[in-house]
């Protein structure tokens, strides 16, 4: 970059921790540039899921979430981040501009930032230790910061999520595309890509809300009782593209801001891929008053529970494009 910017080293060092981001499938849907005075950020459609993620809804939630932990470890080197979303109308995968602007660090930005590389999707079974006061107002209070709403689910809701929850694994179980594109995407040991066999429960038939089918699923969830995790919906009061990407930054905050208290987090979206079953959560959750975008679980893991393993990433090599651009 140039003189006045931070160094490459930096913006790599910030893009280090961008790339940590979770994504649909561990795709890792993103491309980054590196600018005269900009850094840009890409939707890579080289990744997309066409039976899983058909409008790539998903794939735009993981470029947010991205695009917010880079704001984040940028903010945490002495780097505000300016973002400019949808720059460019005639690239609808030009995603994000980020000016990159000199900046005292706070405290909280350099904790969140700490909190990315801790961040795991924990699929496994909460523990049904009480949720910290204030918290859910701490998470609404960061995801509205982006423009979208984050409603807890109230028991009565809860009966009608896992309904639709349910029927979404019904759907997808009788899809052989579905079914192939998850088949691919998990059950892996040494790839930088998709979802690692060891971080991956087994579905169990008494499972409140049923996991994906990952492939080779290897991790050992020992939980005996019901789980007992809160579920959140994350929405936006609309569907646009530069919707769906402000809502992927406002899951990487709620996630976290979570992360950083201690508690396990699992984004779920399968629900939200089925046109219909997407109508229903809006209608049966958010009042018919918002798009919801991603469902998160949220709760304390058994302490007893052993640490995740971390989800391998491409290198970052493979991610940033090989030469720079002209701002």
């Amino acid at each position: 970059m140039e003189h006045g910017m931070p160094d490459d080293d930096t913006v790599k060092a910030a893009l280090s921790l961008a790339v940590r981001a979770p994504s649909v499938h561990n795709t890792q849907p993103w491309r980054w540039r590196i600018g005269d005075r900009t850094v840009h950020l890409y939707l890579d459609p080289t990744r997309a899921l066409p039976a899983t993620d058909p409008d790539q809804r998903d794939m735009l939630l993981s470029c947010g979430a991205a695009l917010h932990h880079f704001s984040v470890a940028s903010a945490a080197l002495g780097w505000s981040a300016v973002v400019h979303r949808m720059p460019n109308p005639d690239d609808p995968n030009h995603l994000a501009a980020i000016e990159l602007v000199r900046h005292r660090p706070t405290p909280l930005e350099v904790a969140l930032s700490a909190a990315i590389t801790r961040r795991r999707t924990d699929r496994r079974h909460y523990s049904s230790w009480p949720m910290p006061p204030g918290n859910h107002g701490l998470l609404i209070e960061r995801a509205g910061a982006f423009g979208a709403i984050l409603r807890p689910v109230t028991d009565l809701e809860r009966d009608r999520l896992v309904e639709t929850v349910r029927a979404a694994a019904a759907q997808h179980g009788q899809d052989p595309d579905y079914l192939f594109e998850l088949t691919i995407w998990s059950g892996r040991h040494s790839t930088p890509d998709g979802v690692p066999a060891q971080n991956a429960p087994s579905p169990r038939s008494g499972d409140e809300l049923p996991a994906r089918h990952f492939a080779g699923a290897q991790l050992v969830d020992s939980a005996h009782e019901p789980d007992s995790a809160e579920l959140l919906v994350l929405g936006t009061s609309a569907d646009d593209r530069v919707s769906r990407l402000r809502a992927g930054e406002a899951l990487s905050a709620v996630l976290l801001t979570a992360t950083n208290v201690g508690l396990a987090t699992c984004a779920l979206t399968e629900a939200l891929e089925i046109a219909e079953l997407r109508r229903q959560v809006r209608v049966g959750v958010l009042d018919d008053s918002a798009y919801p975008q991603v469902i998160v679980r949220l709760g304390w893991a058994p302490s007893s529970a052993p640490a995740l393993q971390e989800t391998p990433r491409r290198a970052l090599d493979e991610v940033l494009d090989p030469f720079e651009i002209s701002d």
